[in-house]
């Protein structure tokens, strides 16, 4: 079974789904799961877990991420994208660039942000498309998200090319909707290309076609990222002799059992691993009580 975290560029045409689905059979294995889903029309950076890596997904898809987005002022669609209906119009004529630079920059920071009726949220146990498909519209709270970073890149009325670095749950064909609004004159997304999660860039993708040669070449590991790679920031700490079977079942351990006593903060976490040099873990420190205990864990019996 393979283990690690492929970056996918996914193509348009292509749901988050069907790449996962494209992937398991290029590869043969079931256990794989994305990070995050891009609309069938969007491109760009996915990251995909296979094996005991798919229990990164939700660490992953808690990543910032930054996009290049082409809005669309004047044109408001159902789906805020250029794949809905459109349901309005408004005039762009007397629109400066000025004007359209002050009103992006005004997103830049935390904002708060309606969701649109087609995500894949859910409602009461149904996913928001699927109501909006049945024609129904229902009440969504505001989210706060965060814009790190917005710079346009270039203006061509009616479009403006953007670049958007962002929290998770930021939903970027509603800030082009948000941008219009507050100019008067409505926008949607027209493009949309991911460039980067976490830090996995549009550089080091690899699309399917290159994927599938790579698998029948034998060489498809080589772009696989190891686990432990996805925390290298934390501190890497491996369990002593005496602690090491129960660590690798997930049992918390001693400060002492590191030897690296007083080297930690409260809530501090750690890369553990066992003498051998295989990761075993997430841990987080209680000071309090001199001990480490488990976060996530990584060493596990493979079951085929």
């Amino acid at each position: 079974m393979i283990h690690g975290v492929l970056n996918v560029y996914k193509e348009k045409g292509y749901t988050s789904h069907d790449v996962v689905a494209k992937l398991r059979g290029i590869t043969g294995q079931k256990k794989i799961g994305h990070t995050g889903t891009l609309d069938p029309e969007a491109e760009g950076v996915l990251p995909v877990c296979f094996g005991k890596a798919t229990r990164l997904c939700d660490m992953l898809t808690d990543k910032d991420k930054c996009y290049e987005t082409v809005m669309l002022l004047g044109v408001e669609t159902d789906t805020q994208d250029m794949t809905g209906k459109v349901i309005g119009r408004g005039d762009t004529s007397g629109i400066t660039e000025e004007e359209v630079r002050t009103a992006v920059e005004s997103f830049e920071g935390a904002y708060e942000q309606v969701p649109p009726m087609y995500s894949a949220l859910k409602v009461n146990g149904k996913k928001l498309y699927e109501l909006a498909r049945e024609g129904k519209v229902v009440e969504r709270k505001a989210r706060k998200v965060t814009i790190h970073e917005i710079e346009i890149m270039k203006i061509s009325l009616p479009r403006v090319y953007m670049r958007v670095c962002c929290s998770k749950g930021t939903y970027i064909r509603t800030l082009c909707r948000d941008i219009g609004e507050k100019l008067g004159c409505t926008a949607c997304m027209e493009e949309l290309v991911r460039t980067r999660v976490s830090d996995f860039t549009l550089q080091d993708s690899a699309t399917l076609s290159e994927i599938e040669r790579r698998k029948k070449d034998g060489t498809l590991e080589e772009l696989l990222r190891p686990i432990d790679q996805m925390f290298s920031e934390l501190k890497r700490v491996t369990a002593a002799a005496e602690w090491e079977k129960s660590v690798r079942n997930g049992s918390a351990f001693p400060e002492k059992g590191t030897g690296k006593e007083g080297s930690f903060d409260e809530s501090e976490r750690v890369r553990v691993y066992d003498r051998a040099g295989a990761f075993i873990g997430i841990y987080g420190y209680k000071k309090s009580e001199g001990i480490f205990t488990p976060v996530k864990m990584f060493y596990l019996v493979e079951r085929d």
